[in-house]
């Protein structure tokens, strides 16, 4: 069965209130279709939940038709904090920052993503079982979160991977290619690793290095075991 695309959860970074309100500085679009809904350089970041925020669109920058007849997928505000402003569900649109597409929701401003080459000596192991040894990973700091460490595919024990069809969105690297559960013995594990055959340009470095989450496996660095951090995924 296939699985849906997700919105990534694993964003613990920079908390903040719920209802939390901030003007946003970039040029912010929403398409059904090829068909333009808004086109805006004054939405707002509301924080719903605590680790990304969601736009609000001002109305006056919203197509006047598309409030007329009633769109599904937006809720107008008339009163209160949101006066003025409409919310669209994130699903129905294709979003835009300036002429970036957006994927799974805006990115968080306080949220930074670097990708870097390494020559650290990176070991990957599930229950005793090698998966991965490399001397070149790409390291992916990506506020706070716990260092991912993306492995060329020649340095992956393909044997223990088995492909699933789940998919995940993540707006500072894009859509996963692929995502593999891990067998050892008799015992799978689901979804350990993905990868990004085309992330987006800010983390280029990591295009076709497979990732394990380090929360659910055994992580070596430069011959010191890693802690397995506390995530969403733990």
């Amino acid at each position: 069965m296939t699985t849906s695309p997700q919105s990534d959860p694993a964003y613990p970074q920079m908390a903040a209130l719920r209802g939390r309100i901030e003007p946003g500085p970039r040029r912010v679009r929403g398409f059904l279709g090829s068909e333009l809904v808004f086109d805006t350089t004054s939405a707002r970041y509301v924080w719903e939940v605590p680790y990304y925020p969601h736009y609000y669109i001002p109305r006056s920058d919203v197509r006047a038709d598309v409030l007329r007849d009633g769109h599904p997928a937006a809720r107008v505000f008339e009163e209160g904090d949101f006066a003025g402003l409409v919310r669209f569900r994130w699903d129905a649109l294709d979003w835009f920052e300036e002429d970036e597409p957006i994927y799974g929701h805006p990115r968080n401003p306080y949220v930074r993503v670097d990708a870097l080459r390494s020559h650290r000596h990176v070991t990957v192991a599930l229950n005793g079982v090698e998966l991965a040894d490399t001397h070149c990973p790409v390291m992916l700091f990506e506020t706070g979160l716990p260092t991912r460490y993306y492995i060329d595919r020649t340095d992956v024990v393909f044997e223990h991977l088995e492909p699933s069809t789940t998919q995940t969105l993540c707006p500072y690297k894009g859509v996963t290619s692929a995502y593999w559960s891990v067998r050892v013995g008799d015992a799978s594990v689901a979804d350990l690793a993905w990868t990004y055959e085309t992330p987006l340009l800010a983390v280029a470095p990591i295009a076709n290095m497979v990732a394990f989450y380090n929360e659910k496996l055994d992580i070596t660095v430069d011959g010191e075991q890693l802690p397995r951090p506390t995530t969403h995924f733990s």
